[in-house]
C-alpha cells in the first residue's frame, strides 16, 4: 500500500515537474516576444486546473497515508494554488490575464513563481523517489 502511494505521487510529480517546466518556456517565450501576451494567457491559463488537481491529489495522498511531514510539505503550495485561483479579479481571463501580464512586473513574479515550484517539485520528487525505494525495501 505504501509503496503505491509513492509510485503514485511520484507519477503525479513528474507531471507537474513538466508543467512547471512549460510554464517556464511559455513565459519565457512571452517575455522575448516570440508569442503574443493572449496566446501565452490562454496556454497557461488552460493549465493552472490540473496543477492544482495534481497538487492537491499529492496532499490528499500523503494525509490519508498519514505520511505527515510530507503532507506538511505539500499543504503550503496547494493552499497558495488554491489562493491564487480563488483570487482572480471578475473579468480577468484566469490566473494569467494578457491585459495585465505586462503591467507591475507580473511577468517576472510569474517567472519566479514558477522557478520556485520546478525546484519545489524537484525537491518532491527525489523524497518520493526515495520514500518509495524505502517502502518497497520493507515489503
Amino acid at each position: 500500500m505504501e509503496a503505491a502511494v509513492f509510485i503514485l505521487s511520484l507519477v503525479d510529480c513528474c507531471a507537474l515537474i513538466f508543467l512547471s517546466v512549460y510554464f517556464i518556456i511559455t513565459l519565457s517565450d512571452l517575455e522575448c516576444d516570440y508569442i503574443n501576451a493572449r496566446a501565452c494567457c490562454s496556454k497557461l491559463n488552460k493549465w493552472v486546473i490540473p496543477e492544482m488537481g495534481g497538487q492537491c491529489l499529492s496532499t490528499m495522498l500523503m494525509l490519508i497515508s498519514m505520511h505527515w511531514f510530507i503532507f506538511l510539505l505539500n499543504l503550503p503550495v496547494a493552499a497558495w494554488n488554491i489562493y491564487r485561483f480563488a483570487k482572480v479579479p471578475m473579468g480577468n481571463m484566469g490566473v494569467f490575464d494578457p491585459t495585465e501580464i505586462h503591467n507591475r512586473g507580473q511577468l517576472k513574479s510569474h517567472m519566479k513563481e514558477a522557478m520556485i515550484k520546478l525546484g519545489y517539485h524537484l525537491l518532491c520528487f527525489f523524497i518520493y523517489l526515495y520514500s518509495m525505494i524505502l517502502a518497497l525495501i520493507n515489503d
